[in-house]
């Protein structure tokens, strides 16, 4: 295996294989019982979803004076839309007295109040969730349905308020890890049988990808109770995702090679040291370049973006790792069969110059700077689509696919009280200006009434309520104005906070988040591709390119979203997210295409070299392009609207990348620009013949990869 490096023959010696698959499965074993913890694990309070550094969050950090910062009201709403009996009130009393019993409620239950109308009960039960978090409000959210389910017919009850909605969100996440790990598994041997069509070789990769994701889980579980990493349901979820989908993408690229030195090398671990060697590199650019992407997110100022990005950088590091140890050693164990029944034999042919990919690339070769110019309209088309994409936020309503109990609940609460009843805004300050503070938010528009103040020491806690629903702008314009008015009482140093005041800070932490870590990873992968394709001019364009396909991805989307999906609106989270895994996972294709036309250009030229690249990597792109899609797409399957969103555009901006921009916008600009790509290496001043001058590739030099 003379000049394939040690390390490419390492995972695929005659003895070394052994060890690898010894090391993994001993690393299987280790890793068994903290992957399994892993969902123990995650935190998902208030606290971990919510700007670090927002007035809300130090609002819920300074209450746990007067209540457990794990409490979270359920309101309870009862409705006879003829009028309330005095049987109604009677149950609903016995109900309260109940509900005070219950695991959990560690302060007194509030009510019935009635409606001024006189058709609907209130009933405030304070549930401490405690490091239980979801797990225990799905909990007393059946305990309380429990007790109410014995009422007078005729009197509708329905569970909303903060707690209603975090009960329905356990629901809707419950199971999650598994539903994703499946429905992904499902999708990736679907495509990988359709890819190599073997009956066999499709469950190595898989096997890779599913201990890489076990190994990832476990690493983040000790990170997470060790290091004070923040994991979340959407964290897990994503992390599930994306190793299974980049995993399996660097498998497809790792095997289509190997297949190719399987027919120029007898010997298989000879073959697979050279696939390492020649492959191995960009797999490893690829993978990095995606680590520095996700590591970018440690800029953000939302908890919960924060706290993605170390465990999305997990994921991958953890995957690269897998596919360039454990996927080779099982190949070269495994030996040619396993490609059953399209076995590649030693010196039989291969039809990549004949491929699909050549004859496009031939093509394109035609009228290359037509191709691109039009392409990138096309492209610059989809993209306006943006500008009807409403990423300001969701509502309770519009956050689940379907019309859960405290969706019901919240409309039946604003038909009868204030819409903010039940979900207030909370002020807390020095406690000898209490009094000021409470006249200060009383004569703020959009409070309906304010509580007396609770004192503890030197801090009061008022509560007000508003007369809109928080979760509407009316709401958080309120919230400003009782900022404004509270932070000009002299020396109360008060800080309002609350359900209103959570929403509005989450949306301008977004936007923030968006301004700063987007052109933060720009620059990374910038310098990256740079470093990788020793050039300037390809590195800019590739980037460019990429940042299209993210333009155009989010345009179709917006209008899938709101014209076929009927969502009235995104998360304010979807645009970042959505640009950080389209250009950190969609650079990836560019750089395996890319690397293979700087292998070829070196012999060839750059537009003989990129007719070459396009036909050698095509298909296999391809194909990773449509794993990385289907298993993004799975997140579609969730009923929680932001999920579904994130899954949808990555999708779509994957299937953008993978067919349009990759194999024909990227194509047509290296034909077109030509040994320039390459400024100010010494590549460029290599010789490289006119579009028009293109022959067909010499099919020896599409095989070769010396």
């Amino acid at each position: 295996m003379a000049g394939t490096g040690r390390l490419a023959a390492l995972p695929c010696g005659k003895v070394s294989k052994w060890i690898v698959l010894g090391l993994w499965i001993v690393a299987v074993a280790v890793c068994f019982s903290p992957a399994g913890k892993l969902t123990g694990a995650q935190d998902n309070d208030a606290v971990s979803w919510l700007p670090g550094n927002a007035e809300s969050t130090e609002v819920l950090k300074a209450t746990a004076q007067f209540s457990s910062p794990d409490e979270i009201p359920a309101v309870l709403v009862y409705e006879r839309p003829g009028g309330l009996t005095e049987a109604d009130k009677q149950a609903v009393t016995g109900h309260a007295a109940e509900y005070g019993k219950l695991p959990n409620v560690d302060r007194e239950v509030v009510g019935p109040i009635p409606s001024d109308d006189g058709k609907a009960l209130q009933v405030l039960v304070p549930i401490n969730a405690g490091d239980g978090g979801w797990d225990t409000i799905g909990a007393r959210a059946d305990d309380i349905r429990r007790v109410a389910a014995d009422r007078p017919d005729g009197l509708s009850f329905h569970l909303t308020g903060p707690g209603g909605f975090a009960a329905d969100s356990q629901e809707a996440f419950a199971g999650i890890d598994g539903k994703l790990l499946y429905s992904a598994a499902a999708v990736v041997i679907v495509i990988l049988l359709l890819t190599y069509r073997s009956p066999v070789l499709w469950l190595l990769p898989l096997i890779s990808a599913g201990t890489a994701l076990f190994a990832a889980q476990a690493v983040v579980y000790l990170l997470a109770t060790k290091a004070d990493l923040t994991v979340n349901a959407q964290s897990a979820g994503i992390l599930t995702v994306l190793v299974f989908g980049a995993g399996t993408d660097y498998a497809l690229l790792l095997v289509a090679r190997y297949r190719e030195e399987l027919r120029r090398h007898e010997d298989r671990h000879e073959a697979m040291a050279f696939a390492l060697h020649r492959s191995g590199p960009a797999i490893f650019a690829s993978g990095s370049t995606v680590v520095a992407g996700m590591l970018c997110l440690l800029l953000a100022s939302m908890n919960s973006t924060r706290g993605l990005g170390p465990v999305a950088a997990v994921g991958i590091v953890v995957a690269l790792l897998a596919m360039l140890t454990l996927l080779p050693a099982l190949l070269v164990v495994c030996g040619r069969w396993v490609f059953w029944p399209l076995r590649p034999t030693y010196g039989s042919d291969d039809h990549t110059e004949t491929s699909v990919w050549g004859r496009i690339g031939r093509r394109i070769a035609v009228r290359p700077r037509l191709t691109w110019i039009t392409t990138t309209v096309l492209l610059g088309a989809a993209a306006l689509g943006m500008l009807t994409l409403d990423a300001n936020g969701l509502s309770n309503e519009e956050s689940f696919t379907g019309t859960p109990d405290s969706v019901v609940g919240e409309k039946v609460v604003a038909a009868h009280f204030p819409a903010g009843a039940g979900n207030p805004l909370v002020v807390v300050g020095k406690a000898d200006h209490a009094a000021e503070i409470r006249t200060a938010m009383s004569s703020v528009k959009g409070i309906a009434s304010v509580a007396e103040p609770q004192t503890s020491g030197e801090l009061a806690y008022i509560e007000g309520t508003m007369t809109d629903a928080v979760d509407t702008q009316a709401a958080k314009d309120t919230v400003d104005r009782v900022r404004a008015a509270v932070h000009a009482v002299d020396g109360a140093d008060a800080l309002a906070g609350g359900g209103a005041a959570i929403v509005l800070d989450t949306q301008r932490a977004s936007n923030h988040d968006n301004k700063v870590i987007i052109p933060v990873v720009l620059a990374v992968v910038l310098l990256i591709l740079a470093l990788l394709l020793r050039a300037l001019v390809a590195p800019v364009m590739l980037v460019a390119t990429v940042v299209l396909s993210f333009g155009a991805a989010l345009g179709i989307s917006s209008l899938v979203f709101h014209h076929l999906l009927g969502f009235n609106g995104a998360d304010s989270s979807l645009p970042l997210f959505v640009f950080v895994f389209l250009v950190a996972l969609g650079i990836d294709y560019n750089i395996f295409l890319m690397t293979r036309v700087h292998e070829e250009s070196k012999v060839h030229g750059t537009r003989r070299g990129a007719l070459i690249g396009v036909a050698a990597t095509g298909g296999v792109i391809t194909s990773a392009g449509l794993v990385l899609a289907g298993t993004f797409a799975v997140l579609a399957t969730m009923p929680v609207v932001a999920f579904a969103e994130i899954g949808i555009a990555v999708a779509l901006g994957v299937l953008l990348d993978t067919i349009v921009v990759r194999s024909v916008l990227v194509t047509a600009l290296n034909l077109d620009i030509g040994r320039h790509l390459w400024w100010p290496s010494k590549l460029a001043q290599k010789h490289d013949p006119a579009p028009e001058q293109l022959g067909d590739p010499e099919p020896e030099r599409a095989l070769a990869g010396n």
